[in-house]
């Protein structure tokens, strides 16, 4: 049986409204009523996705200083891989433009696979580190890459 286009279509908008709300990372995402800190995105050095370093005192009493910054480096470094010009990367391209981007449907670009490695950082420090201290990191990729958001689970939006 074939469903009609606009169930299929509907139904990848519902998966993409989830991801958007934050309820596409592991262990669903924040209370919408807590506390979020937010860190911004550095332009310093041109628009490639690059985060802030500073850290905000919002999370002095809840985290150390090198555990943040140690996830926003890491972050950073993920980003600049994933944006790094290779022969690969150009190779790939060309493949996908001389295949009409066909080549997308059998494989996974460079990007993704950065993303995903982002994604599985982002829940590894969620469970090691921001949990047990009452935070939760927010995947960037779930925020258009604008911003790190972090929710403090037990305060209130002020």
């Amino acid at each position: 049986m074939r469903l009609p286009v606009f169930a299929i279509f509907e139904g990848n908008h519902a998966a993409l409204e989830d991801m958007a709300a934050g309820r596409g990372q592991a262990g669903g995402g924040p209370p919408p009523n807590c506390q979020k800190v937010f860190i911004q995105r550095d332009y310093s050095e041109g628009t490639m996705v690059k985060f802030q370093t500073r850290f905000p005192t919002e999370l002095e009493s809840r985290l150390d200083r090198q555990s943040f910054e140690y996830t926003i480096n890491q972050l950073n470094s993920y980003f600049a891989e994933a944006e790094r010009p290779s022969c690969r990367t150009y190779c790939e391209g060309c493949l996908a433009c001389i295949t009409g981007y066909l080549l997308y449907i059998c494989k996974e670009t460079h990007y993704e696979k950065c993303l995903r490695k982002v994604a599985k950082f982002v829940s590894e420090q969620n469970d090691r580190v921001y949990k047990p201290r009452g935070l939760l990191l927010t995947d960037p990729t779930t925020r258009g890459l604008r911003l790190i958001e972090i929710s403090v689970l037990d305060r209130p939006a002020s």
